[in-house]
């Protein structure tokens, strides 16, 4: 069985007078868009945000939430300000690139949250569930999408030379068959009980339980884990890569200091709608998820 493709391109801006535009067919497949000539440049006054010390440690990055700026992760709130400049920059930054990218896109875009990830990999002791070293599809656990898609930009901005290394699994819709016929239907009512205590900012609907058992299944699936198709790759410092990490299963193997984008897409916005994890799993299941 294949695994999914990475597919290189040569721009060296993010904004409109970059080479690549109209590749939605490629990201809607399942490909992982990688740009090695595409850095993010940090001031001489950010570079210290790539200090682990910043970081909280309970969370896996610092993170700003749209449209509230509000911020998570954070041990000192010093210099907010500098921060949310940061952050704000990449997030306006990716969306120029996307719009350029995605034209089919434009105005559809939502943007979620923008994260700073300043620890390493390697050596961190995490929950399982929580352990992104092994393959899975992302879902929101406590921000359910509803079926929209989550589309990622992410920036490798280690100083020191060290890359970010992935390893890339299956296409989504042999994933999804592998733990489907497993999964158990919510219990009636808990969606409502866990929203109504704050665990969940919405309600969550059948597909977002879906996706988070496809999640946790393949995270706990060390069989999966050791000997399913996979490759690996590796972004080098200044490289930013586009993905829909809803559907490409993907593990994070090592490295350290990452900026990343999260915006989410409604599926009916996609060129091809019935790419998207929302209408192969209600394909396959016969039924209505949202």
């Amino acid at each position: 069985m294949s695994t999914t493709t990475v597919r290189e391109f040569p721009d060296k801006t993010w904004f409109e007078e970059g080479p690549t535009r109209g590749v939605e067919a490629a990201l809607e497949a399942g490909e992982v868009l990688r740009f090695p000539y595409l850095p993010f440049t940090l001031l001489e006054s950010e570079l210290k945000f790539r200090d682990p010390r910043w970081a909280s440690g309970k969370l896996k990055n610092i993170s700003m939430d749209w449209p509230s700026n509000k911020f998570r992760g954070l041990v000192s709130r010093t210099d907010l300000v500098g921060l949310r400049t940061v952050m704000t920059r990449y997030a306006n930054q990716s969306e120029a690139l996307l719009n350029r990218l995605f034209p089919h896109y434009v105005g559809h875009l939502q943007r979620v949250h923008t994260a700073l990830l300043p620890d390493g990999v390697a050596g961190r002791e995490i929950p399982w569930r929580k352990d992104d070293t092994r393959l899975h599809v992302d879902a929101a656990q406590f921000n359910p999408t509803h079926g929209a898609r989550l589309l990622r930009v992410f920036c490798n901005i280690n100083p020191f030379g060290q890359a970010r290394k992935w390893r890339l699994g299956e296409p989504f819709e042999a994933h999804a068959q592998r733990y489907l016929h497993r999964i158990r239907p919510p219990v009636p009512g808990w969606f409502e009980v866990i929203h109504k205590l704050g665990i969940t900012r919405s309600l969550r609907t059948e597909y977002d339980h879906v996706m988070l058992q496809l999640n946790l299944m393949a995270k706990a699936d060390t069989d999966f884990q050791r000997s399913s198709p996979q490759s690996t790759v590796s972004f080098a410092p200044g490289t930013t890569w586009v993905v829909f990490s809803d559907q490409v299963p993907h593990a994070v193997m090592s490295g350290q200091h990452l900026i990343e984008q999260t915006f989410w897409l409604t599926p009916s916005q996609q060129v091809q709608p019935r790419l998207s994890p929302l209408r192969i799993l209600e394909r396959i299941l016969g039924r209505s998820l949202c």
